[in-house]
């Protein structure tokens, strides 16, 4: 079956301002461009775009997908911008919650609060005695009650584990505030959840990802739910079929060999990625490791989550596969480490290295990062969130190279664009608006660091060439040419036009995924 897309401004994205006419679909493929006149007698079928206007297929290159899902079903405590809010919402949500059943909140983030509270273990014991575990935004930090600390087996005398930190009183007694690799102490104790629950969580993700014009996502799942197994028969149980959406699998470095060994995709729709690695936390948690302390809070430089040469070990253990790594970078001494371990170990010929966040660089790491064969995956929304607070933590001497994505890009670098969703809202129009604004939506400023802003041309690419280079698939993917995969973003306006608060205000008419259209408006 062949598919006329005609009647609509076709954006190819393979050079800024080319249009289509029209667009020949089959097998999933885009067969021919050209005009509506010469395709016209090809085609089994057309669709009358109507003036609508297409896109090569927004992929976001950064998220969590089953954890997006489950934030939809959860308690969200992302847009909670009080203490006060936050308590009397934690106390609705646990009134009848059954004694010893967990209780688990997404998203919380004390730098939208007035006093900066980050709750005691003692204060979540009023509100509740059953085990609570709530999610900061960044998942690099939990806050914890004393029944979750119980179950846990975390006491005055626990030691913080290698990579993270038990954050105590002055009395040395746990407040409950667990940073990185701590948090897993407590996230162990919660009953593993069953397949059906994965499934349903990823329904749930794929559907909101569809309706905000995503055609697909990279993802990184894998390292959680108990054996890599079981999230990954829930892709399997959604994707395909009926339901098609283009799932990247990054695999974390805790399941990367037993999933080398066995694990069993379903290509193009479920394809496995790049070694996961973290090299170091967050920079709303104070975890991101850092070359000098932190601009206001001189005790700590952040975190170093492997040692250096644990890092290259792990590394190694991906060239012996003949697999490239995709390492979680947010401070420029996490970045620096994580350079020495890619360094000693060369991405083997035809695979490419992320480096994920990259969000506080040095124009030395910048010299190194042109050298090797790398995708930096970043999310434009994080501007918007985290200034303009992150300037008293990093200072003004740092902040040069912070957030700095036209920088990275006129320095040659190859940079993909995402969420971290459910880390930050999942819509590609509030990142490709970030990018081009560097403001909160509606705000009338020039924009955090507005040196740095990127043309509306730059921000789309993120989310189109820019996702599939990250996987080597920019020859196949993220342009409307010829051969490339039919995969479109479908929205009622032109993005390049009007003011930018057009990008926020535009809606996704069709979602289509290998030429079929897997979201509809209305």
């Amino acid at each position: 079956m062949k598919t006329l897309w005609h009647g609509g401004v076709i954006y190819t994205m393979a050079v800024e301002g080319e249009t289509a006419e029209a667009v020949l679909v089959s097998s999933g493929k885009i067969e021919k461009i050209g005009t509506y006149e010469e395709l016209k007698g090809s085609a089994d079928q057309e669709v009358n775009l109507e003036g609508k206007v297409v896109y090569p297929g927004f992929v976001d290159s950064h998220m969590h997908m089953i954890g997006h899902g489950e934030k939809l079903l959860r308690v969200d405590l992302s847009k909670i911008d009080s203490s006060e809010e936050m308590k009397n919402q934690l106390i609705r949500s646990t009134a009848e919650l059954a004694e010893g059943d967990w209780f688990i909140g997404e998203g919380w983030n004390e730098n939208n609060f007035p006093d900066r509270k980050i709750f005691h273990r003692t204060e979540l014991d009023e509100i509740s005695r059953s085990p609570m575990m709530l999610k900061r935004v960044c998942r690099h930090a939990v806050l914890a009650n004393s029944s979750a600390l119980d179950l846990a087996g975390i006491t005055k005398d626990t030691p913080d584990p290698e990579g993270g930190v038990i954050v105590r009183d002055n009395d040395g007694e746990p407040t409950g505030y667990l940073l990185d690799a701590a948090q897993d102490l407590v996230s162990g104790q919660i009953p593993e959840v069953s397949i059906n629950y994965l499934t349903n969580a990823l329904k749930t993700s794929v559907e909101d990802l569809l309706s905000f014009g995503l055609t697909g996502a990279h993802t990184e799942d894998m390292g959680y739910y108990g054996d890599y197994s079981r999230p990954l028969q829930a892709f399997k149980n959604v994707i395909g079929g009926d339901i098609k959406f283009r799932a990247h699998l990054l695999r974390a470095h805790s399941v990367f060999e037993k999933m080398i060994e066995s694990a069993e995709y379903d290509e193009p729709f479920i394809d496995p990625g790049a070694m996961k690695i973290f090299a170091d936390g967050s920079i709303g948690g104070k975890t991101a490791l850092l070359s000098k302390p932190y601009n206001d809070d001189p005790s700590t430089s952040g975190v170093a989550i492997h040692s250096d040469e644990e890092l290259k070990q792990l590394v190694a253990m991906a060239r012996r596969h003949g697999e490239a790594v995709a390492i979680h970078v947010i401070g420029d001494l996490g970045m620096e480490k994580a350079l020495d371990a890619i360094e000693a170990h060369p991405v083997p010929k035809g695979k490419r290295d992320r480096l994920i966040h990259a969000m506080v660089v040095r124009e030395d790491l910048v010299e190194r990062m042109q050298k090797i064969d790398v995708a930096l995956d970043v999310q434009p929304s994080f501007t918007t969130s985290d200034f303009p607070w992150v300037i008293e933590r990093l200072g003004e001497e740092r902040i040069k190279w912070a957030y700095a994505w036209k920088s990275l890009l006129a320095k040659g670098l190859i940079c993909a664009g995402g969420s971290d969703a459910p880390i930050e809202e999942v819509n590609p129009l509030l990142g490709i608006y970030a990018a081009v604004t560097r403001r909160k939506p509606y705000e009338t400023h020039e924009g955090y660091m507005p040196q740095e802003k990127l043309s509306r041309f730059e921000a789309i690419q993120l989310y189109t060439s820019g996702s599939a280079a990250a996987i080597c698939k920019e020859h196949e993917r993220g342009r409307i040419v010829e051969g490339f995969d039919a995969d479109f973003s479908i929205y009622d306006r032109d993005l390049f036009e009007g003011p930018p608060e057009q990008i926020l205000e535009a809606q996704v008419e069709m979602t289509v995924v290998a030429g079929e259209v897997m979201y509809q408006r209305n």
